[in-house]
């Protein structure tokens, strides 16, 4: 349960109440009847309106910045790992470490560059 006045954006509009998704809101109380489908209280300065919605209609703000963050930091790594042709970095992203692992043990020997340009371009077009 999220404390009273944390802010919280709109992710979804659950039960079609005319919700503005993607704005900034802050609670401002908890809905604590158990025949109730909606869990939380929230203002809307934005609409200068209250709504009662449900759990799964909010989400942190701070985790929905991290995930953005998490995004393009993948996002720049890719690029990086494109633009000096590190292809061990690439794979680590693109596969994640663990995949890697497998990955360098069923296939030993190493590809040449133009291999692995002519795979990105490959998956690129795809």
């Amino acid at each position: 349960m999220w404390k009273l006045g944390q802010k919280v954006v709109i992710v979804q509009d659950q039960f079609e109440q005319n919700l503005p998704v993607g704005s900034h809101a802050y609670i401002i109380a908890y809905d604590r009847n158990a025949d109730n489908a909606f869990d939380y209280v929230i203002r809307v300065p934005k609409a200068n309106k209250n709504f009662f919605v449900p759990k799964v209609d909010l989400e942190l703000e701070e985790v929905l910045v991290q995930a953005e963050v998490d995004r393009v930091e993948r996002e720049a790594l890719i690029d990086y790992a494109l633009a000096t042709y590190n292809e061990a970095l690439f794979n680590r992203i693109m596969n994640g470490d663990a995949e890697d692992a497998e990955q360098e043990e069923a296939s030993p020997e190493r590809k040449s560059r133009d291999e692995f340009i002519r795979q990105i371009n490959l998956k690129a077009w795809i």
